[in-house]
């Protein structure tokens, strides 16, 4: 089977996010004297809103102000990130460019609401590569379960088995994997284990690397 699509996680992969939020998480914990927050953080990455709610809960209690907290971090994040300001990955606009060029449909799939990702990719100047949009607040069960791979590989009107994924993160692999897509990690804030080793079909250093090895051992339909 050829492929027809790559998909492509936001945070960690199209932009250099996962670590500026991290920053912010930090800066408000540290304000209210909340311990443990990278701790925390690591197992929210490549999850919905309501994922890393249940994690906080169940770290600190059901009794802690979720809401609040992700409204004053997400405040601190976007007054400083916003209209634009936000860094992308390395590589982000060649491999986009090559893949429209080449006849890729070109998808998304992030667990961050729909609207801060409309926002953000706009913002950047990538909205015109983009073929679909899947969004975290568009279906119920988070990454790992692989539901929103199913839907982006729905939206763009193609097989599992005809879509690349880009993930950096454990769960938005084990998502990829369990899709049955061909996922590719592209590590950011966590390194890759012997399980990732294992799921993912390749591991590459950067998006350079993944335009390269698409170029030389994959054909679009």
């Amino acid at each position: 089977m050829r492929y027809r699509a790559v998909i492509f996680d936001m945070d960690g992969v199209i932009f250099d996010s996962e670590r500026l939020v991290l920053e912010e998480w930090m800066e408000i914990a540290s304000k209210y004297g909340i311990v443990d927050i990278e701790k925390v953080f690591r197992k929210c990455i490549g999850v919905n809103t309501a994922t890393t709610r249940q994690i906080f809960s169940d770290h600190y209690g059901k009794d802690f102000p979720f809401d609040e907290f992700r409204k004053e971090t997400s405040a601190l994040y976007h007054d400083k990130y916003g209209e634009g300001r936000l860094p992308m990955k390395p590589g982000v606009t060649e491999l986009l460019s090559y893949l429209k060029g080449e006849g890729f449909l070109i998808g998304l799939a992030s667990s961050t609401r729909r609207a801060v990702v409309e926002q953000e990719i706009r913002d950047a100047g990538l909205i015109k590569y983009f073929n679909d949009l899947t969004c975290g607040d568009m279906l119920k069960k988070s990454k790992p379960e692989p539901d929103i791979f199913l839907m982006s590989c729905d939206n763009l009107g193609i097989l599992p088995g005809e879509a690349i994924t880009v993930e950096d993160s454990y769960n938005g692999i084990r998502a990829a994997y369990r899709a049955g897509t061909t996922p590719i990690m592209v590590p950011d804030m966590i390194q890759p284990d012997d399980e990732m080793r294992q799921l993912a079909h390749i591991i590459c250093e950067d998006l350079f690397a993944v335009k390269e090895w698409i170029e030389n051992v994959v054909h679009v339909s």
